[in-house]
């Protein structure tokens, strides 16, 4: 099995993320991800567009896989800022998450998220608590 699969492996049980939303994990290293959703009918708003908590749950997944896909470490979300720049125009979503510090207790990640026709979408600054 490869270290890919290894980590869809383990997210698999994330079933919000996975099962009802449909976002699948495209890439992982240690400190980074990058996750992508196909957008379908469920994930847009009235306005034709994707929903902003169909784009949060992509950003926060994306930071999940990239705190702890290559840790033992448990690290949570402890405090997320997201600013909505343009709506989709493609109808795939990519979200790609890096850490840019890494502390004892806390570290912070930056996630951008595009669509496949490069539209910068969102970006999202994350603040993750280590449990242990």
């Amino acid at each position: 099995m490869s270290a890919l699969e290894e980590i869809r492996n383990r997210f698999k049980n994330d079933h919000f993320a996975t099962d009802a939303t449909g976002i699948v994990i495209d890439s992982a290293e240690p400190g980074k991800a990058a996750c992508s959703l196909t957008l379908e009918e469920r994930h847009m708003n009235a306005n034709n567009a994707p929903m902003g908590g169909a784009i949060f749950t992509l950003v926060d997944f994306a930071c999940a896989v990239a705190s702890n896909g290559y840790s033992e470490r448990v690290t949570v979300s402890q405090n997320v800022s997201i600013t909505f720049l343009s709506p989709a125009k493609g109808k795939r979503l990519i979200a790609e998450a890096s850490c840019l510090r890494e502390g004892r207790t806390t570290a912070l990640y930056a996630v951008d998220v595009r669509d496949e026709l490069g539209t910068y979408v969102a970006h999202a600054t994350a603040n993750g608590y280590i449990l242990q």
